[in-house]
């Protein structure tokens, strides 16, 4: 049984067939939609006219048939039982043999916002319609959060040339993801593409009757909104796991192998929060990569737990903002150094380190050079391999 019908279960889905399990097989959605692709949602899925189809993953709507697989789709599931080894699902007890817990994370919201028209979290594909529909209508679009998915919100904005202003309650927005001087080079692209940004204030709330019309500051100033996205992180949807005896800290605590410690029980995805054994911290991972990765890691070691392997993943994420591409692969430890370009050009590479080992990169609109980088962290590479890398790569003026 899979619990959760995003990108991480269905990769565990099609990875139990690959591996030649041939007995039932259960997936398990609380979203009416099969399978999609949620990275666009905060992208090309706002900023572009054209269809509003669902972006749907290959093969999502052919799952039953093509994977032999039982799909629940539109019933969550409330309850784990792992003595008997039952899933509460729509008011009925599943039995399972293994089981593999994907359900991912959700988004966090602003207190007292609940009813009023035109805020708008960005998780889902319906909440992605619901913003598109706002900025299709021309709306003054406020952000909360200066964020990977805020700041996609106000490029998409800024594409269809509407005013946008984006609050953040840090000095320099993104420090936890990429640091302080990374983050400050990054925020200056909103700047040179006419997004306003604001950083260091703290929202008091928001204002309108039935519809919003504003953002109350703690200083007392209202930044004036038709739409308000609230982009301030999300947070692992384990609620309906309370009672299940698992170890919930800030998501769904596994070791290296993706195992809860509970009988046949795996977690792989937003929600899996695992002991990574290269870096040496337990990690939680909202990235496209790792979900596609980690589901079919875990399904495999859940079909054959005395040949589990521990997953060693070397993150990388991307995001799209206006016409930049940013590129991310391993952690962020300490304050990176550039290496190529420099932090106020078009362009760069920064290399972060722990000790004489190279354990990140950041790249603005350098494409070729990411993968690179991920391989050399993935092989336990230097410092001084990763100077090399940025030295073999040095484009000619």
């Amino acid at each position: 049984m899979i619990v959760g019908a995003g990108l991480a279960g269905m990769r565990a889905a099609q990875a139990a067939r690959k591996a030649g399990f041939a007995g039932r097989l259960t997936l398990i959605g609380a979203e009416p939609h099969a399978p999609y692709d949620r990275p666009t949602l905060s992208k090309a899925f706002l900023a572009d006219a054209g269809p509003l189809d669902t972006p749907l993953l290959t093969g999502a709507d052919r799952i039953a048939d093509d994977l032999d697989a039982e799909v629940l789709l539109g019933a969550g599931a409330s309850g784990l039982d792992t003595q008997e080894r039952v899933v509460s699902v729509d008011g009925r007890e599943t039995p399972y043999d293994a089981l593999l817990i994907a359900t991912g994370a959700q988004a966090r919201t602003l207190p007292g916002t609940a009813g009023l028209a035109g805020v708008h979290t960005l998780r889902t594909v319906d909440d992605a319609r619901a913003v598109r529909a706002h900025l299709d209508a021309g709306a003054r679009t406020v952000v909360v959060g200066a964020g990977f998915i805020g700041a996609e919100v106000a490029s998409a904005a800024r594409r269809r040339g509407l005013d946008v202003t984006i609050l953040e309650s840090l000095p320099t927005p993104l420090t936890r993801s990429v640091g302080a001087t990374a983050g400050a080079a990054l925020a200056a692209l909103h700047s040179r593409h006419g997004a306003a940004l604001r950083c260091g204030v703290m929202v008091a709330g928001l204002e309108g009757e039935g519809r919003v019309r504003g953002v109350r500051l703690m200083d007392g100033s209202l930044v004036r909104a038709d739409l308000v996205v609230v982009g301030i992180g999300a947070t692992p949807d384990i609620t309906w796991l309370a009672e299940s005896g698992l170890r919930l800290d800030g998501g769904v605590v596994c070791d290296a192998t993706l195992a809860t410690g509970a009988p046949g029980v795996y977690a792989a995805g937003d929600v899996a929060r695992w002991a990574h054994p290269q870096f040496g911290v337990s990690m939680r991972l909202e990235h496209w990569t790792n979900a596609s990765e980690q589901g079919a890691h875990a399904m495999r070691n859940a079909l054959d737990p005395r040949a589990a392997t521990p997953f060693a993943h070397v993150p990388f994420f991307w995001s799209d903002w206006y016409e930049d591409r940013i590129q991310f692969v391993g952690v962020p430890d300490g304050e990176p150094s550039v290496v190529a370009g420099g932090w106020d050009e078009p362009a760069f590479v920064a290399l972060y380190r722990t000790g004489d080992r190279l354990v990140g990169a950041l790249a603005l609109n350098r494409r070729g050079d990411i993968m690179k980088y991920r391989a050399l962290i993935a092989r336990g590479a230097s410092w001084a391999d990763g100077l090399a890398l940025a030295a073999s790569r040095v484009r000619p003026a």
